[in-house]
């Protein structure tokens, strides 16, 4: 079993799973979505409903009101698809739950692969599950779009070590333990932050293959294919940097430096060849692209021992969550069981 595996096993019926909704401005679709969530899973004693209003200004609440929302966290203002997603998370590990399942509020995902999208926890075998969505068959994508979403995830797995074939799926179970070590700095989206995460502390994460419903609207993290590109590369890089960064300033490092090498050679062989001629611009611009390539080197060390010191306080933040969910998930069962 996978480092992490452990706690919920087939024998195991799991108490709680709460299907979280990021919602802004979903008046038009999120009657449709909730209408396909289920209430009953295999293996699962209960199962609530979360939404996560993300500063709605139509009749978001209220629609998810009467299709029988269990929860609704309101964050005040919009405050982006990524902050949402991790305040559904601590609004789910608050109110006990064993498995957060998320999913979209434009009935992207099939509803009903629910089941088969938690059955890899269910039986012990994985700490996150990653809807797979069969990308070459969606209509609506455009063929740029479905190359970036393949060059995406293949970055994603170069980063993070796993093998998850479509990161940028938003349809994904999480292990309560999981949950509780997620911490997303990106305001862009949390899908590609999370899988790296996922991999980087040695969690189990799998992909299913999933089912996809008919277009409904536009993405709304892609307002222009431009701003999609460059917000994937910058979150990319960003997360790259995070969590390799003695690896990636060690190769951004070696450009200049392969430059300047490369430069002071030349400059030595044609030094030979007409002692003269001091050529002092090339040795200059050679010394300067060495000083570039083993500063960055500098730079990858120091943030690779930062990197030390944020695993230590991720540790600790993971202790005082234990304490605190726990303390907040047996208060709130104590006042509904009263």
């Amino acid at each position: 079993m996978h480092p992490g595996c452990h706690g919920i096993t087939s024998n195991a019926l799991v108490k709680k799973l709460i299907i979280q909704i990021p919602c802004y401005n979903e008046e038009a679709t999120l009657a449709i979505a909730l209408g396909a969530l289920p209430r009953e899973i295999p293996g699962i004693d209960k199962v609530e409903w979360m939404i996560i209003n993300d500063g709605s200004t139509d009749r978001t609440i209220e629609v998810a009101k009467q299709h029988g929302v269990d929860h609704v966290v309101d964050l005040g203002y919009h405050q982006g698809l990524a902050r949402g997603f991790m305040a559904g998370l601590d609004a789910a590990l608050r109110a006990g739950a064993d498995i957060i399942v998320n999913t979209d509020a434009d009935n992207q995902y099939n509803a009903a692969d629910i089941p088969k999208l938690v059955e890899p926890i269910l039986r012990g075998e994985a700490a996150i599950v990653v809807g797979e969505r069969p990308i070459a068959e969606i209509e609506h994508f455009s063929p740029l779009k479905k190359a970036l979403q393949k060059l995406g995830s293949w970055v994603v797995r170069i980063a993070s070590g796993t093998n998850i074939t479509d990161a940028p799926s938003g349809f994904r179970a999480m292990r309560r333990d999981a949950a509780m070590q997620m911490n997303v700095f990106s305001q862009y989206t949390y899908t590609l932050e999370t899988i790296i995460q996922a991999g980087q502390k040695n969690m189990a994460i799998v992909s299913v293959p999933i089912r996809t419903n008919g277009y409904l609207r536009p993405s709304r993290l892609m307002s222009s294919m431009s701003s999609y590109i460059q917000r994937s590369i910058f979150t990319i890089a960003r997360i790259f940097i995070t969590y390799k960064p003695m690896r990636f300033f060690l190769v951004v490092g070696s450009f200049p430096f392969a430059g300047g090498f490369a430069l002071g050679v030349r400059w030595l062989i044609l030094f030979q060849q007409s002692p003269t001629r001091a050529r002092v611009p090339s040795l200059i611009l050679a010394a300067i692209l060495i000083l570039i390539g083993v500063q960055l080197w500098i730079f990858g060390v120091v943030a690779d021992i930062v990197a030390v010191n944020r695993k230590l306080l991720e540790d600790i933040q993971l202790r005082i969550k234990k304490v605190e969910y726990e303390t907040t998930s047996s208060s709130s069962s104590s006042s509904s069981s009263s």
